[in-house]
Order: structure tokens, then sequence, then C-alpha cells
């Protein structure tokens, strides 16, 4: 009994140790989904039991990773696989028998529709084997990743009828032989009629056209060593929609939109990380881009301001990110169709307008050395959705102000706003976010300040022009004038004169109309026979030949006193104005206390002129004599002015005679 027993309870722990293992391996990765992984060794350990096989009815994935390079593909249940998904991993060339025979056993109806090969070593040979009978199954997408290509490559039939196969990726490929015919290795795949191909990381240097109309769809050979001459004169690729050649050696972009120009399909090219530049002064630099093309990444070349000239007019999606572009060219054919612009890390000065772009919705321009927009970006960007434009040394000026404007405006229109926008210039706003930069609208719109100005200076000259008028300082600067003149001439002919004595003790100015006072009451009073005071007056004392004005100031630096007469006859007098004004300059000029007001009657305000305003200011700060009505007083007011004349003054010898 124990004997018989124990083959039972081997049986029972063995099959709780592979119960386990499935159990372990077994997680769902989403609610329809399941995936199993798996390794030889926990496999190979239960293929003696009954069932001798490996049946998951519920795992959509199934991940094998050979660890004793071993594939007991005797194990496998295609027949009953329901899984949609296999990866091999793992798989040494002592393998790939095991391996092929593991693949011979899926067909059309296996159910089978992705197959994913990891870390393969084989020889061309095996290779070929195995993608031929992959070919013919029901696996629609084929990936190869870290393979290694061992032997001879040597020219192999394929046929390529009946396939159900849709993609196939090749990557990170390595070959370990150094002499062969490329046309061997580049011909299976040329003439491929599947939808899509990509092989990349793997040094190829060519790639060959197909001998008749390709069913290619998408090609991604990224990452290799492909030259301008790939595709040249090639017109059998016509159905080709993307074409992605990122990380080649690619360098003249004229010879690559040659490459384009019989792809009428093609709307989607990746040219980005090669040596590419365009020499617009080379003859046959000219640029023929297909028709269809809209999305182009050209990005990490050599390329410069020039590439403007050499882009194709179809384009809606440009990527000139990384490049050595400083400007966008003013004479460039108008890209109409454009909406999405990035120029993102290059060295443009300034943000570009959109005379050539007026489509345009989107404009990356982030790390440049933009420093303020240029004159017509507001104008022609209307139409863009969304700018990134940080990381640019700003110079918060005026120019600046639209800009930021712009954000409070538009509100999400400036992405990575504010954090990534920040003065650089001037030194003292560094570090500032532009969003924190104010400035008057005084300062910085010019015409606004123009007519502020304008407004001032018409505002200054019409009240300089009306205190002129009132104050009639044109007069004011007219005697200042004849005054200075008056000195000069007396300086040049007699100089001999301003070294004399005062001569008179007052000159009395008077309006015409008060003279019958003036010679019968004030003259006869002050000059009596002894002649102790000298009166000049203008009827007996200017000297003929002379100017009337020369002659009154000559009269007044001569008189130790000046006399006015004031009357409402006074204020009418031009004269008698000039006669004021020349005394009261020798007043301030010489510090002396020579002016005597005498009242002959008394003034109404309202008659005094404007330009009489001294005349106002003397009588309202100066003592003066009022001539009195009354006979009785008229002692007592003689008394008072010769008191005040009287100065003990030295009478010259050499005394005016009339």
């Amino acid at each position: 009994m124990a004997e018989n027993r124990r083959p039972l309870t081997n049986f029972l722990l063995c099959s709780c140790v592979f119960i386990i293992t499935l159990w372990n391996n077994i997680k769902p990765s989403d609610e329809n989904e399941f995936i199993a992984n798996y390794s030889s060794s926990s496999l190979e350990d239960h293929s003696d039991y009954e069932t001798k096989s490996l049946l998951l009815s519920h795992t959509k994935k199934l991940q094998f990773a050979s660890a004793d390079n071993r594939i007991n593909h005797s194990s496998w249940d295609v027949v009953h696989n329901t899984s949609d998904s296999l990866v091999l991993s793992n798989i040494p060339e002592n393998g790939i028998s095991d391996l092929i025979q593991l693949l011979s056993k899926f067909n059309k109806t296996s159910g089978l529709q992705n197959l994913t090969l990891n870390n393969i070593t084989t020889s061309w040979k095996n290779f070929i084997r195995i993608l031929q009978i992959v070919w013919h199954t029901s696996i629609e997408y084929f990936n190869i990743f870290e393979m290694k290509l061992l032997s001879d490559i040597k020219k192999q039939s394929f046929n390529y009828t009946g396939t159900s196969m849709k993609a196939l990726i090749i990557m990170n490929v390595s070959i370990e032989v150094f002499y062969f015919s490329q046309d061997d290795l580049y011909r299976i795949f040329s003439e491929m009629n599947i939808t899509a191909l990509t092989i990349s990381d793997s040094k190829i240097i060519h790639m060959l056209c197909p001998s008749e109309r390709s069913q290619f769809r998408f090609l991604s050979f990224s990452n290799n060593d492909l030259t301008d001459m790939v595709f040249q004169g090639c017109n059998k690729l016509d159905l080709l929609e993307t074409l992605i050649l990122q990380r080649n050696q690619l360098k003249k972009l004229s010879k690559v939109s040659s490459m384009t120009s019989k792809m009428k399909s093609l709307k989607h090219l990746d040219i980005s990380r090669n040596l590419l530049y365009y020499d617009e002064n080379e003859n046959e630099n000219h640029c023929h881009w297909v028709g269809m093309l809209a999305k182009l990444n050209l990005s990490s070349n050599k390329l410069t301001d020039s590439v403007f000239g050499c882009l194709p007019i179809s384009v809606q999606i440009l990527d000139l990110q990384n490049n050595q572009i400083r400007t966008v060219p003013k004479d460039i054919t108008e890209l109409k169709a454009l909406k999405e612009l990035n120029i993102a890390f290059n060295r443009l000065t300034e943000l570009p307008g959109c005379s050539h772009f007026r489509g345009l919705e989107l404009l990356n321009i982030e790390e440049n050395s933009v420093l303020t927009p240029s004159s017509d970006f507001f104008h022609s960007c209307q139409n863009i959705r969304a700018l990134r434009g940080g990381h640019n040394p700003f110079q918060c000026s005026c120019e600046l102000r639209d800009f930021v404007n712009l954000e409070k405006k538009s509100g999400g229109r400036l992405i990575g706003w504010p954090e990534s926008y920040v003065c650089e210039y001037p030194d003292g706003l560094k570090g500032t976010q532009l969003k924190d930069f104010q400035l008057s609208e005084l300062s910085c719109n010019t015409t606004l300040l123009l007519v502020i100005v304008l407004v001032v200076t018409v505002v200054v000259v019409v009240v300089t022009s009306f205190l002129c008028i009132y104050f009639d300082i044109m007069w004011y600067l007219k005697m200042m004038w004849q005054w200075t003149q008056t000195k000069r001439r007396v300086w040049n002919s007699h100089p001999e004169d301003l070294q004399s004595i005062l001569q008179f003790h007052a000159f009395i100015s008077y309006s015409e109309r008060d003279s019958l006072w003036v010679k019968n009451h004030l003259i006869p009073n002050l000059e009596k026979e002894d002649g102790s005071i000298q009166i000049c007056l203008h009827e007996r004392n200017f000297i003929p030949g002379k100017s009337i004005i020369e002659n009154i100031i000559n009269c007044i630096e001569k008189s130790h006193k000046s006399i006015f007469v004031l009357s409402p006859n006074f204020v009418q007098s031009e004269w008698c104005h000039y006669e004021l004004y020349f005394a009261h300059h020798k007043l301030f000029s010489e510090s002396s206390n020579s002016l005597i007001l005498i009242l002959l009657e008394p003034i109404p305000q309202y008659l005094i002129p404007a330009r009489y305003h001294k005349l106002k200011a003397l009588m309202a700060k100066r003592t003066y004599l009022e001539w009195p009505k009354e006979k009785s007083k008229h002692g007592l007011f003689w008394a008072n002015l010769k008191a005040t004349i009287n100065s003990n003054l030295p009478v010259s010898t050499e005394m005016i005679v009339v």
C-alpha cells in the first residue's frame, strides 16, 4: 500500500507545484486580458505528466523566457491555444531549431496575431526561414528586438504571397559578418507587400527601391547610416504616407526634397537628428517637395535662416527646433497651410511675425535669444491660440508691454505663464517675472506723449502770449533794448560823460495836459531866484538831434531825483510810461531812493492800464505826496517836497543852457 501511495503523492505534490506556478505567473493587465509569464525551468519540470501540453484558456498574452537554452515545443498545444500574443525571449543559436519547430505548428487558423522575439541569435539563413514561416501564419504583427546575425549573408528566395502580416519591426540588429552583398540583405525587405516596416538601430547604410508598386504606408529607418541617396528616383512608393529617417547621415535638404517628389501620398516626414543643411546659393539646391506633405520634422540639424527657402508649401506642422536659425527672412514663400511651428532652441533674437504664416495657431519659440517681439507680431499673428515663448532673455521695455498684455487679455494663450517668462535686461529688473513688470501708458505710447507735449506747448504759448499782452512784455523788452543801445552809444561817443557829476536836483515827468499846473505852480515854487534847486524839464533840457528816449535816459541819469506828477492824464501818456520805466530801472540798478510821486488828482484803479503794473506797485509800497485842494495846506506841501528834493547836491559849472 505504501508503494502504491508514493506515485499518487508525487503526482499530487507536483500538481500543486504546477498550479501554484501558474497562479503566480498569471496576472490581469485589464478587465479582459491576462498575461502569463513562464520560464523554461518551471515548465520542463512538469513535462512528464499525462497532458504534456500547455493550455491556458483565458491567457491573452503568453511570455516565455528560455533559461536553459531549450524550448520544449512538444508541450505547446497550438491547436487549442487562445493567446493572441506570444513573446519569446533569450533564444540562442542552438535553440533556433526548437523555435522553428514551434513556429511551424502555427498556421492561418491558430489565432495568434502578435509575435515578439527578444534577444535572439541566429544565422541569416535561419532568420529567413523564421520569417518565411511566420509570413504564412495568422500573425499580423511581428517584432524582433536584440537580434544577432551570424554566418554569411547570401541571396535567399522568399515567397511573399498569401500573408496575413501587416507590420514588421526589427530593432537593434548586430551583424557579425563584414563581407556580403548589400542587395541580398536589403532586397528581402524592400519587396515585402506589407503595410508597415521598421528597421532601426541596425546600422544599415542603404535601402533599395521596390521593383514593383509597394504596399508600404509606413516606413521607419531611424538610427541607421542612410545617406541622401536613399530612395532617389524611386517611383514605387506612391502609397507611402509616413517616412521616418531620423538619426541617419542625411546632409543635403534639397536631395531629401527630391526623394519625396515621387511619393505622391507622403504626408508625414521625420528627418530629425541628421546633418542636414541648405545652401540656397548652390545651383543644384532647388527643392522639390511632394505636394501632399503635411507634417515635417527638421529638428536637431544644421539648418540656418535659408531653410525657409526650402519648405513645402503644403506643410501644416513644422518642427525646426534645435537648429541654427537667427531670424525668419522677410522674402520667403508664404506658407498658407502652416498651423503649428516649433522654432525652440535656436538663436532668434526677436519674436517673429506671422506675415508669411497667417494661418498659424501654435508657435513654440522657447530657449532662444528673444529680447522683444518683432514690430509686426501683434498685427500679423491674430490667429495664434497658443504661444510657448518662455525661457528667453527678455528685455523689459516698452516693446514688451503688448506681449505682457497679450496674456492678460487672452488668458491662457501663453503656455508656461508666468514662471517661464522672466526679465533678463536691464540689470535692475533681472529676475522679475513679466507679470510683475509695469510701465505707464504715457511712457510707452509715443503718440499719446506727442499729443500731450503738443497740448502743453500750445497751452504754454497761449498763456505766455496772454501774459505778454496783458503785462505788455514786448513793450518792456523794447524799452530794455532801447536802454541798452543808448547806454552803449553814450559809452562809445562820450565816455567822459560817465565821469560827470549830477547836474539837476530833479527831473519832472508829467502829462502835457497837466503842464499848466507844472509851469504855474510846481516850477515857480521849486526854482527860486537863489538857484538852490535845479529842475530838468524836457522842453528846455532835451538836446536837439538825439532821440526822445535817449534824451529821457540822459535827463534821468543826470538828475538826483525823478518827480512824477500823477493824474488820470499821466496814465494815458505813452511818454510818461517811458519815463516811469527808465526811472524805475535806475531805482533798482543803483539801489537809490530817487523817485518822488506827486498825486495831482486821484486815479481810479480801472483807469490804470495793465502795463502800468509798476505804477500800481509803487503807489502801494511807497509814500507819495498828494496835492491838497485847500490853499491853507499848500505851504506844508511845498515844504515837504523841498525837503525831499534837498540833498545838498553839488552843481556842476557846466549847466545846460536853453
